[in-house]
């Protein structure tokens, strides 16, 4: 089984998430940008962490088989400080980067004024430069808050093909599914969406325009509910087929439209291969090569 995790922050993630997803068939991730747990206070800090999300975390994932990509943006919870709006100029720079694959996360978290125009500008920027976006709905009045998502993304001119709507649940799923746009569903251990209420919508809805994701971030969450989906899915009667469309093949369509996909395996891995030790600047990682 293959496994592409559309949006998992892996920066709040160890090492050994990196070994339990490569055992359970994940090889490939996309990590929004996303914030860090607490206000940014400056633009410099943005810019480290850009830095990493393209450079160290990419390596870091290669050390354990899976490739890894992100995107770029200002994310809605700190588009409300004005310290961190001058991170704007700076997107298209980063945005041109190898290894990012769309805009965001962007979109609402308190549907403020100061949100809405941080979002428009994101959008009118992932049009212009051919990227796909990845949009956040809020937690708090999902429901009104994906309407209005909707509305401005129909109001930016961005095709809906290239916009993925996140965080979804049974609330909201039917009006993003009219609209075009595919449906993000992020998988939790006990809040959001967990697997089997995934495999309802997805006997209601069908596979197609449908990504699931663990997102694993600083809270309680599970790196491997992208799998758990999967095992959750061929439980209740869906084939290999249905799992790869959902866990493969769908997130390759949606970031295959940035042109920027690396999906060829990781030099040194063997597919069904144990992982085995290997030195890495003094440390131990994991390597998928004979020992």
């Amino acid at each position: 089984m293959r496994i592409f995790d559309p949006h998992i922050h892996m920066s709040a993630r160890t090492t050994d998430d990196y070994v339990a997803m490569y055992e359970s068939g994940v090889r490939a991730v996309v990590e929004p940008s996303f914030w860090l747990g607490q206000p940014r206070t400056s633009v410099g800090s943005f810019v480290d962490y850009f830095d990493a999300l393209i450079g160290w975390e990419r390596f870091r994932a290669a050390q354990y088989g899976i490739r890894h990509h992100c995107t770029i943006g200002l994310n809605p919870k700190e588009a409300n400080d004005p310290r961190c709006r001058e991170v704007l100029a700076l997107l298209p720079r980063y945005l041109a980067k190898d290894g990012v694959v769309a805009v965001g996360e962007l979109g609402y978290d308190s549907m403020t004024p100061e949100e809405e125009e941080v979002f428009v500008t994101q959008l009118a920027l992932a049009r212009d430069v051919g990227l796909p976006a990845v949009v956040h709905t809020p937690h708090r009045d999902k429901a009104a808050g994906t309407t209005r998502t909707l509305d401005v993304v129909r109001e930016s001119g961005i095709g809906p093909e290239r916009v993925v709507v996140d965080h979804l649940n049974e609330t909201t799923v039917a009006e993003v599914a009219a609209s075009g746009c595919w449906m993000g569903f992020s998988i939790y251990p006990h809040t959001k969406m967990d697997e089997h209420r995934m495999v309802a919508i997805l006997r209601e809805y069908g596979t197609e325009r449908m990504l699931v994701n663990s997102a694993a971030d600083w809270g309680q969450s599970d790196p491997l509910k992208t799998r758990k989906t999967a095992q959750a899915m061929l439980d209740a009667g869906f084939t290999e087929h249905d799992v790869d469309v959902v866990l493969w093949q769908n997130p390759v369509a949606f970031y295959g439209q940035s042109g920027r996909l690396h999906l060829d395996p990781v030099p040194g891995f063997v597919e069904h291969e144990p992982l085995v030790p290997a030195t890495f600047e003094g440390n131990s990682v994991l390597r998928g090569a004979r020992a």
